[in-house]
């Protein structure tokens, strides 16, 4: 691609994520709970961490009601692709979050590594994983597939690999306890919050299908806004706890820095897998952005029911916000890119 139309796509991606109102709304929702952390912590004046329980269910109910029995089914052959994309987000996500930790982990805050260690456990996001393969002109019912069974896998896998990688950790380091859930606790209760209304969403889709189409752009605002609900009573929990006393402003520096370090290899790490392994273009597509995806929508809410009332929960869930927009950012020119090619 030429210099200058490289240059113009991604002046247009960074004016798309700059009027992106739900980036703004992440920032003002952290500004919001630095400056009255009162308000949203657990048990504070507005009671989110009871309002959000609701909100988190309905989500993935109207997530549900949006997977396509019919495109999983097309993408189910693809077998090579999805053991790829699922080594990548369970397997060498994690390895290199170890290998990092044992190098950096006592330069980091305690909290922030344990914010890295849970990106690196999340699953795959579904919709911008779909999204960007389309516009990319890749596989997309192998990328449906690929993001919904790593929605699926997500419920075992990430409280198990919290688990195994930070399991001293889940106390806040202040060996009180309570702050966490035990592994089958946080397995139930994601299965009870999360999957269940997914199944319940996807075995109604039939009946509700047509509706859902009609209202689908207040029901995308409905996701979101239990998300910014969820981040913002996080980071209340965590000024009121005293994060920012604690840590200062430089940790948004280590952390976009980290996140990004962290893409950059796993773009590079999945688009070289795929080409070794003789991949259409189609398929290296799908297996670059869903094997190089983590999930915001599922990893704030699964946060909240893995870490509790953690004191650190505004850093642990610091990672996977920034990680979110520069995912959006840096996948929206590679799809343009991979879209520009010759049909």
């Amino acid at each position: 691609m030429p210099a200058f139309s490289l240059g113009q796509t991604l002046w247009r991606t960074f004016n798309r994520v700059i009027r992106d109102w739900f980036l703004v709304g992440m920032l003002g929702a952290v500004a919001l709970a630095s400056l009255f952390p009162s308000l949203g912590k657990s048990g504070g004046l507005l009671h989110i961490d009871q309002v959000t329980d609701v909100g988190i269910a309905l989500v993935f109910f109207l997530h549900g009601l949006g997977l396509s029995m019919t495109s999983l089914r097309d993408g189910l052959l693809r077998w090579r692709v999805h053991v790829l994309v699922q080594l990548f987000t369970f397997a060498v996500f994690p390895l290199l979050w170890w290998l990092a930790n044992a190098a950096l982990g006592d330069r980091v805050s305690p909290g922030l590594v344990l914010g890295f260690c849970y990106l690196c456990a999340l699953p795959s996001t579904i919709s911008s994983s779909v999204a960007m393969t389309g516009l990319a002109r890749g596989n997309v019912p192998a990328a449906i597939f690929n993001a919904t069974l790593s929605t699926l896998l997500g419920v075992v896998m990430t409280p198990l690999l919290i688990t195994l990688l930070v399991g001293n950790m889940l106390d806040g380091g202040n060996g009180a306890g309570g702050h966490a859930h035990s592994l089958t606790d946080a397995s139930l209760a994601i299965a009870r919050l999360l999957l269940l209304p997914l199944v319940a969403g996807m075995a109604l889709r039939p009946a509700l299908h047509k509706w859902h189409v009609r209202f689908k752009r207040y029901t995308n605002l409905l996701d979101r806004f239990v998300i910014l609900l969820l981040v913002f009573g996080a980071f209340c929990n965590s000024v009121a706890s005293g994060v920012w006393r604690d840590q200062g402003l430089e940790v948004l520096g280590e952390t976009l820095a980290g996140v990004a370090v962290l893409l950059a290899i796993v773009l590079a790490l999945t688009t070289w897998t795929a080409r070794r392994l003789g991949f259409a273009t189609e398929d290296e597509i799908t297996a670059v952005f869903c094997g190089s995806k983590k999930t915001l929508a599922s990893g704030v809410p699964m946060a909240k029911l893995l870490f509790g009332a953690h004191p650190a929960l505004g850093l642990i869930v610091l990672p996977i916000m920034l990680y979110h927009q520069l995912q959006l950012f840096v996948c929206s020119v590679l799809a343009s890119r991979y879209g520009a090619r010759e049909r």
